[in-house]
């Protein structure tokens, strides 16, 4: 992305009204993008500014692809020209069809999956004045458009550079207006063909041969969609590096080539070469087999470099340089490797917690590995709590020959058991999650723990699921941009994934791209519903918590939304429920225990209502919680699936249905057919059906004998004993 800058600057204020200097040809290239395409021509054919050509060229995509565009998508405008390839040959062919078919004075590049703001073409046309392009602010697209607060102000700063590399640093020809007539001759191919990536940079170094500075409109009017699924359906740019250095190479030796008297040209090429040797080719190095692969093309582009652009380079990067311009492969791993050691070195002595990941990598994760150690975490070390509890707890009650290390945020926590307590993220949990052969847990381990082929990981998962998971969602708008590409890798190191039914085992397999071993034996945190289902049990835990044990119980348990954040992975959450009407209606015979989602916990605020709400977001158990309950009110959370064992009355606090099903997440199942209980959507109608609960019971009676067959069936109160035969004694 391009951002405004600071340095050899004239700034200018737009104050005209709309002006049509001339038709604007804006090309599309399209393959298999039919999630993002309607999106991305809606927001061209709301221009402010009209005369615009459209120019769709259908990349040879996939037949359901191409029917969804002809058919659903491209209207009666007759603006549109779109053309289709038989065959997929990739953006730069697909750029260099529309642009010989291009009649427009200017011309405008847009990705299918992108879109731009209403008055984007109208900012750029009345800016460019009389210079030969113009350039556009673009931003990332991290929510659904419609929720987004898109600025359509007429009024923006423009600033004119002459800093022409930082501005083409990217890479890219998006969001840039170019005036037709700056190309020599448009029937040739201005996009180099010969590689997928970077094709953009042989049309960028025609321009850098043309202008000396650049207008650029501050004020956003492009939206890019960073692809979320790099695994599944990647963008360009988020293939393998190995492709990218391939591609890279490629076309810098070609264009350094064609302008090889240009200084200006290769100077700019040179540029990005170092950046790009930075950024990929180093780190493509870390597996040091991969310089055999690679060294001698490389090297022959490395020749290449000038002795200038060479002089400005740290001592390390030259010294690299040169036994690449020399191909001396020997010397060249021995600096590369060091390299990398010291790269590695300085990134662990930037602060305590990466020195502690440093000592982990280095060290830990290369001491012999301890074949009767297991390390347990629930919840990201914020409960002793769920499946991993039960495993624990049935391995100690049967005395089994293992040393268990527990992990919690709390180092002076206690439980019951001869569990070694550790702080998570202190030197004892690397040092343990370095030296233990199995690793148990109901959420993802962070990315930044590697694990050794040894190492035997169950994970139990947390739930069955409602919300669409991972690869069965389309897009992602949490505050992790890199959800899916970093659940991939961290769930590539399950060994066991723990199934509570048929119904998540498929998706399971799906969302999760799941290949190992799957263990369809029910969760074990779901024993003890059938194991301490009984009153004596109940009014101890009452008793435990401080609930009157004359009073019944409702347990408001929602999940969190994956839009309302405030910072990456920090999420709040506004309570909707009316808990003072709730105490006046309801007060006499009930009260309620909140259960917040783990990533909300720390975010209710029960002033007023504390003898009637209590929070128990911090809770450790879940299942005891249940057990107590008399009724529970949920919304998407997968709690009501585990509930459901108890077969009590459920409610579906689901005020936001709408923009949660259609936006955000996606359901497997229609929550308002298919739920064993009532949807509802304000704190009256959830007092209204608690009033008339006996109804409600036998109103859904039939729908809940089919629901608890379908997702309660394989529990039996034996599933910890089967998943420990399973992982810890057969696999042995």
């Amino acid at each position: 992305m391009i951002d405004a800058y600071e340095e050899d600057v004239i700034e200018q204020d737009i104050l005209e009204p709309i002006e049509d200097i001339g038709k604007v040809s804006i090309i599309i290239p399209y393959y298999n993008t039919k999630d993002y395409i309607e999106e991305c021509l809606h927001s061209v054919l709301e221009q402010t500014y009209g005369n615009l050509e459209i120019i769709v060229v259908n990349d040879g995509s996939a037949e359901d692809d191409t029917a969804f565009l002809e058919q659903q998508v491209l209207p009666e405008d007759s603006r549109i020209v779109y053309i289709k390839s038989e065959k997929h040959l990739g953006v730069a062919s697909a750029r260099n069809i529309g642009l010989k078919a291009s009649t427009g004075s200017f011309l405008y590049f847009l990705d299918s999956d992108d879109v731009i703001t209403k008055n984007a073409i109208e900012l750029l046309t009345k800016n460019i004045k009389d210079n030969q392009l113009i350039v556009g602010t673009t931003r990332r697209l991290n929510k659904p458009l419609d929720l987004m607060n898109i600025s359509l102000r007429n009024r923006s700063k423009v600033l004119v550079t002459k800093k022409l590399f930082k501005v083409f640093k990217n890479r890219s020809v998006l969001n840039l207006l170019i005036r037709r007539d700056i190309f020599n001759d448009i029937q040739s191919n201005l996009f180099y063909e010969g590689t997928t990536c970077f094709s953009d940079i042989s049309l960028l170094v025609q321009l850098i041969t043309q202008i000396d500075r650049i207008p650029l409109v501050k004020q956003p009017t492009y939206y890019k969609r960073r692809r979320n699924d790099p695994i599944t359906n990647p963008g360009v740019m988020q293939l393998s590096n190995e492709v990218k250095t391939t591609d890279f190479i490629k076309i810098y030796e070609h264009l350094h080539e064609l302008y090889k008297s240009n200084e200006k040209v290769t100077r700019y090429l040179d540029l990005l070469f170092l950046n790009f040797y930075r950024k990929n080719i180093v780190l493509l190095f870390k597996d040091i087999e991969k310089v055999d692969q690679f060294f001698k093309d490389i090297a022959i582009a490395a020749k290449r470099l000038s002795r200038k652009t060479l002089a400005n380079q740290p001592m390390h990067i030259r010294i690299e340089l040169k036994q690449l311009r020399n191909e001396n492969v020997k010397k060249y791993k021995k600096n590369i490797k060091t390299h990398l050691e010291i790269r590695s070195l300085r990134q662990g002595l930037k602060s305590l917690k990466k020195f502690k990941i440093y000592c982990y990598r280095k060290f830990f994760i290369k001491m012999p590995l301890k074949e009767k150690h297991i390390v347990f975490e629930s919840f990201l070390g914020k409960n002793y709590s769920d499946s991993p509890r039960d495993i624990y707890e049935y391995m100690v009650n049967h005395n089994m020959d293992y040393k268990y290390v527990w992990i919690f945020n709390d180092k002076n926590r206690e439980i019951p058991g001869p569990a070694k307590i550790v702080k998570r993220f202190s030197f004892k949990y690397y040092y343990y999650l370095g030296i233990s052969k199995y690793w148990v847990s109901n959420s993802r381990i962070p990315m930044h723990i590697d694990k050794r082929k040894e190492n035997v990981y169950l994970q139990t998962w947390h739930g069955t699921p409602l919300k669409r998971l991972v690869f069965d969602m389309k897009e992602i708008y949490s505050a992790n941009p890199n959800y899916k590409r970093n659940f991939y890798i961290q769930s590539r190191r399950w060994d066991y994934l723990i199934a509570p039914n048929k119904y998540s085992s498929d998706i399971f397999k799906s969302a999760f791209l799941f290949e190992k071993n799957m263990l369809e034996t029910g969760y074990p945190r779901n024993d003890v519903l059938y194991r301490d289902n009984q009153p004596k049990k109940i009014n101890e835990i009452k008793e435990r918590i401080g609930i009157p044990l004359d009073k019944k119980v409702i347990l408001y348990a929602p999940t969190w939304r994956d839009d309302d954040y405030y910072a990456a992975g920090k999420y709040k959450f506004n309570l909707k429920l009316d808990l003072q009407k709730m105490k006046e209606k309801l007060g006499e015979d009930y009260v309620i225990a909140l259960r917040m989602h783990y990533f909300i916990a720390d975010e209710i605020n029960t002033d007023g209502v504390e003898d009637f709400a209590f929070n128990l977001s911090k809770y450790d158990e879940i299942a005891e919680l249940y057990l107590i309950s008399d009724i529970l009110i949920t919304d998407y959370s997968s709690v009501f699936f585990d509930y459901a064992n108890l077969k009590r009355p459920i409610l579906f606090f689901a005020y936001d249905l709408e923009k949660y099903r259609d936006k955000l997440r996606g359901f497997y199942i229609n929550i308002e057919e298919d739920v064993p209980g009532p949807v509802v959507k304000t704190s009256d109608e959830v007092i209204n059906k608690i009033v008339n609960i006996v109804n409600v019971k036998q109103q859904y009676e039939a729908k809940y004998d089919d629901f608890y067959e379908k997702f309660c069936s394989w529990h039996d109160g034996n599933s910890t004993d089967k998943v420990v035969k399973k992982v810890f004694l057969e696999s042995n």
